[in-house]
């Protein structure tokens, strides 16, 4: 026999074992009882049974309660000097001494800057010199005047030149007191752009005086809730700069003018800063109360499910999950207010929302637990034998 018929035999010998082989292992399978029936627990299909039911989604939930929370309304403002001049010259001169140190608190009527006042001392000098020429000419002219040695016409030339004369004296001493400039209001004083020495022309800026106890908060509230504000309503603050405290304050004024912009209107308010540690410009988060305390009803603000412009919630009904459609109140400390689709004492699902759907069977945990398994000796369920293996249990 030649080597391609042995091959072609030995291919012809494999392929008969192979479906010798199958053929038995079915005829075996077929032998066994109950072979080709359903078997209870093992399919998607249970005899007798119908469909399997549906497992529950594993998720977090907690009862609705009832909390007091007074009316507010949030906003974000920034914080401004009572206060606030920058210091610049009414007349040009040349700087001859600085009268404050910067970042330093200065009082009221104290000297910050003084210029040369040469040119000026000597204006004066001549002012007064006329001053009191002119005065002795018209208490001669009053004199002639009484004997008639001179007409009414000279005496009142005479007595038009004193106020001249006063005049001109008056103006030269204004000039000389601009030359020296003082603080019109106590405050913190900031940093001079300028130095002894220089020479500056009349609005130059010299620096900045701050006074910054108390303070004023200016910011902005819907021009819906115009209604709700009021002057001597309280407020709290808080700032980045200083996270965990919050400072009082109280509404000290309401702009009249609703900006057409962004339809909204302006609050000033008012806070004390005794210990100067706060500073303008800074950034601040406004709490406004507009209402008394009042009980409201509350869930953590994870259990809303926003969609489009509405918010929802899953609520637990008979152990399923039921969406419900909420308005939202206020927000504060990571709580919502919710005021109408939910009441007092339903439970709210505050985790495992994405997997759910309206009618799913849920099982609930605590927030933070592990879930739960069925007990030993449920329906499909297996349980630990004593020898550590497992077995099915009826």
């Amino acid at each position: 026999m030649n080597k391609p018929v042995a091959v072609a035999v030995i291919v012809v010998l494999v392929v008969v074992a192979a479906g010798s082989g199958y053929w038995m292992g079915q005829h075996k399978i077929a032998s066994l009882p109950g072979a080709g029936q359903p078997q209870g627990g093992g399919g998607p299909m249970a005899a007798g049974n119908g469909p399997a039911a549906p497992m529950a989604v594993t998720v977090e939930a907690q009862k609705v309660v009832l909390e007091s929370l007074p009316q507010t309304l949030t906003a974000v403002g920034s914080l401004r000097s009572d206060e606030s001049i920058t210091v610049r010259p009414e007349a040009a001169g040349r700087i001859s001494a600085i009268g404050f140190k910067e970042g330093q608190r200065v009082g009221k009527g104290e000297t910050l800057l003084k210029l040369d006042p040469a040119v000026n001392d000597a204006e004066v000098q001549q002012a007064r010199a006329n001053l009191t020429l002119a005065k002795s000419k018209f208490d001669r002219a009053v004199d002639l005047a009484k004997s008639n040695f001179i007409s009414g016409q000279a005496r009142d030339e005479a007595e038009n030149n004193l106020k001249v004369a006063q005049a001109a004296a008056a103006l030269a001493e204004a000039k000389r007191a601009k030359m020296e400039i003082k603080a019109p209001f106590s405050g913190i004083i900031g940093l001079r752009s300028v130095s002894v020495g220089d020479y500056v022309k009349e609005g130059t800026d010299i620096v900045n005086l701050e006074s910054i106890d108390p303070l004023k908060v200016d910011f902005r509230v819907p021009e819906v809730y115009l209604t709700q504000v009021r002057i001597g309503q309280p407020l709290s603050i808080t700032l980045d700069a200083f996270p965990g405290k919050s400072y009082e304050g109280r509404v000290m004024a309401v702009n009249p003018l609703v900006d057409a912009a962004g339809r909204a209107v302006v609050i000033r308010a008012q806070i004390r800063n005794a210990d100067t540690s706060l500073r303008p410009g800074m950034f601040a988060r406004v709490r406004l109360v507009t209402g008394g305390v009042q009980q409201a009803v509350v869930v953590p603000e994870q259990a809303l499910v926003p969609q489009g412009e509405d918010q929802f919630v899953f609520k637990v009904v008979d152990g399923k999950a039921q969406r419900s459609r909420v308005d939202v109140g206020q927000r504060r400390d990571g709580k919502a207010e919710i005021l109408d689709g939910i009441a007092a004492d339903d439970v709210v699902v505050t985790a495992g929302q994405l997997k759910l759907r309206d009618g799913v069977a849920v099982h609930v945990v605590e927030s933070g637990a592990a879930p739960t398994t069925a007990a030993a000796g449920g329906p499909g369920k297996t349980a630990p034998a004593k020898d550590g293996a497992t077995a099915p249990k009826s």
